[in-house]
């Protein structure tokens, strides 16, 4: 399953860059941001935020003026913390994602932008802080190696073709078997184009 999905990336990333020899309608770039990621237990239930961090590659194809395809190979740090009196207990989930996004620019420098992405967990890890010992630290949880979801956002592009954007994304893969937990993350992100 892992090499089908390198192969997947491998195989949309060459695409994409063959598409994007034409500066008047692609471009590639890379992007750097900040991650607030919580996770959602039962839809109901959501935790306390990681504040993290998230890099890659992009490449814009645009299909007219107004509207671009977009794919993207992201690292992304994601997981959540919970604290109580007694300390802070943070589970980091670390993902390789790949978005995939259809970007509308209604005027010339704004954007909207929306798509689904799959994603590769990568690491995982937890850590507790604690002069007290409330939290059980004795269970490790493994994650499920896939994820999937989708994203909405909002950013502006200048002429140069440096971005800046905002992202929600939702997960609607379980990160877990027990309680239904789910990927909910906020993105702040600077690209530049190459």
């Amino acid at each position: 399953m892992r090499t089908k999905f390198i192969t997947l990336v491998v195989t949309l990333c060459a695409i994409f860059s063959i598409n994007a020899q034409d500066k008047h309608t692609s471009n590639t770039g890379i992007k750097l941001g900040y991650n607030l990621a919580a996770v959602s237990f039962d839809g109901e239930t959501e935790t306390g935020q990681r504040h993290s961090f998230q890099g890659g590659f992009y490449s814009e194809s645009f299909l007219n003026q107004a509207v671009a395809l977009q794919i993207e190979l992201l690292y992304s740090q994601q997981g959540y913390e919970l604290k109580d009196n007694g300390g802070t207990f943070t589970q980091k989930l670390d993902y390789i994602n790949l978005p995939l996004t259809l970007k509308i620019y209604p005027i010339n420098s704004f954007f909207l932008e929306a798509g689904p992405q799959v994603g590769y967990a990568i690491s995982h890890k937890e850590e507790f802080d604690s002069s007290f010992g409330f939290f059980d630290t004795t269970q490790e949880f493994e994650p499920n190696s896939f994820d999937y979801g989708v994203n909405v956002g909002a950013g502006f592009k200048t002429d140069s073709g440096f971005n800046i954007g905002a992202r929600y994304t939702h997960g609607l893969g379980e990160i877990y078997e027990d309680n239904s937990p789910q990927n909910r993350v906020l993105q702040f992100y600077l690209g530049f184009n190459f």
